[in-house]
């Protein structure tokens, strides 16, 4: 191909190839003016290019930050790596914590939670073994409260806190949230520790610098770099997806670490990798401030998270379901089923209703409804604008709490316990685990829902199914209550405590070790 014949050119917005074209019939016409007019001269017709594109800023360049220096050494005395020791019940090294892949061709790749884990111990395939991983964390509170990942400690039976000195310190669960990934652990230290905030990830935009700083491959104090990629990623982990991508480099160990933005502030909680080869290659997601602030701070004051719950199935409005149903546009929530003595069935919510409004806030993707349920307290009234047969219509509904806060942000009885070297997890006793445990009607409490192999608890002869009614002679009700008891003992250097089991209707004492 002769290079002299080619030309590059950049059309203006808007014209495209026909531009080319008139420019072609112009230089035709004017070559043939000049040929009429007798003229020897050869035309040449030179298009002349805008001085700027409208997407070039006037302003220099943005360069990058010439250090993050500084604000590593800032922050980093609070992010802190997270060593825990649990329980597999396979002895594959292969069977790591990951998402479920979505049956979904983009999705084909590995795409894994980031928590590093050691072998399991060697055993026969499906026995439970010990196995150590490590993630990392961030500080919060002077007094000890830190952030990091649920799928981190969610299977931990010990807890260890490294400090950016180098100081290991025991740590304890006091709130787990799955549906956002996230927990909040508890240190004891004799003195006030450093710890950052979290800061404004609505403000955030894809573009901004970020820095990640945690425990990758159990390094420890590693900070990487990167940008925003984008924003608001549903990756199909929960039905509260609305995580920041980044390209920082963030590994296995990353888990539950912070994403920091050039001020310094916490504007994320790194949680999962998009990766074929178990390392990183550019994707990476964040769980958003906004979201993790709010659900830090219902852990902190509750042990769990309260939300809103609406009592809705619903699907994505397609362009074909719109058009049938005279929708000017494709923007809100399908409704297909609607539970039966919900906050929706008594609102007079109906099937195939598509919900348009929630709170006054638009629903533009179908994904937009449940954020907006589970952020409303329970009990507050609002209103609901739907489409219905052709025609918008107000609804007011009084949000109820969800009725899976206990199956999905337990109680932090289990781990509590497990710090007391218990080796038990505890539940409130449901109406499920009533019939699955075959419960009494009457016999209401904690209820024992797993013993640790050779822990205190099991050489006492406490199994699943036993119900606690009295610890240290007061009785309980939730697992809070044992929580309580198990800390006064605790306090007053208490050795041991006393326990009432129900057993199927029969009642015995067990006095269990807490050292």
């Amino acid at each position: 191909m002769n290079t002299s014949d080619q030309s590059i050119s950049q059309p203006s917005p808007g014209h495209g190839r026909d531009n080319g074209r008139l420019l072609r019939r112009s230089a035709l016409a004017v070559a043939v003016a000049l040929s009429v007019a007798g003229m020897t001269a050869v035309a040449r017709i030179t298009p002349t290019l805008p001085d700027a594109s409208p997407l070039i800023m006037e302003q220099s360049a943005i360069q990058a930050p010439p250090s993050f220096a500084a604000l590593v050494e800032r922050v980093q005395a609070a992010v802190v790596n997270v060593a825990v020791t649990g329980k597999s019940v396979s002895t594959s090294a292969a069977e790591l914590p990951g998402l479920e892949l979505p049956d979904d061709p983009r999705f084909k790749d590995f795409f894994d939670r980031f928590f590093q884990q050691s072998p399991a111990l060697p055993g026969r395939h499906g026995s439970q073994s010990r196995v150590e991983g490590v993630g990392s964390g961030f500080i919060v509170t002077a007094d000890g409260y830190l952030v990091t990942s649920n799928h981190v400690v969610e299977d931990a039976t010990e807890i260890q806190v490294v400090l950016n000195n180098g100081e290991r310190l025991p740590a304890q669960v006091r709130g787990r949230d799955p549906k956002t990934d996230l927990a909040l652990l508890k240190i004891e230290a004799e003195r006030e520790l450093p710890y950052v905030i979290f800061g404004d990830s609505d403000g955030a935009r894809a573009g901004d610098w970020v820095v990640a700083i945690g425990n990758p491959f159990g390094l420890g104090g590693t900070a990487t770099s990167g940008i925003i990629s984008a924003r608001g990623r549903d990756i199909h982990s929960g039905p509260y997806d609305d995580y920041l991508q980044i390209d920082a480099p963030i590994n296995r160990g990353n888990s539950g670490g912070p994403l920091f933005d050039t001020s310094g502030k916490v504007i994320g909680v790194n949680t999962a990798i998009f990766s074929p080869n178990g390392g990183n290659v550019g994707i990476g997601f964040a769980v958003p401030a906004a979201q993790a602030k709010s659900v830090i701070q219902q852990l902190m004051t509750r042990g769990h998270v309260e939300r809103g719950w609406l009592g809705v199935q619903i699907q994505k409005l397609t362009e074909t379901l719109a058009e049938s149903m005279k929708l000017p546009r494709t923007h809100g929530a399908l409704v297909t089923s609607v539970t039966a003595d919900s906050p929706a069935a008594r609102a007079g919510l109906e099937v195939g209703d598509v919900i348009l409004n929630f709170d006054d806030h638009d629903v533009v993707d179908m994904k937009d409804l449940p954020r907006l349920v589970a952020d409303t307290a329970p009990g507050q009234s609002t209103r609901l604008t739907v489409w219905r047969r052709g025609q918008k219509r107000d609804l007011e509904v009084s949000i109820a709490g969800s009725p899976d806060v206990t199956a999905n942000a337990p109680e932090p009885a289990a781990a509590a316990l497990t710090g007391a070297r218990l080796g038990v997890a505890l539940a409130p006793v449901t109406g499920e685990l009533r019939e699955r445990f075959d419960l009494p009607g009457d016999v209401d409490g904690a209820l024992v829902v797993e013993v640790e192999p050779g822990s205190l608890a099991a050489r006492e002869g406490i199994r699943p199914g036993d119900v606690i009614v009295q610890a240290g002679g007061k009785p309980v009700s939730t697992p809070a209550d044992v929580v309580s008891v198990v800390r006064e003992s605790n306090a007053t250097d208490q050795d041991s405590v006393l326990l009432l089991l129900n057993r199927k209707g029969d009642q015995r004492f067990v006095t269990v070790q807490i050292g």
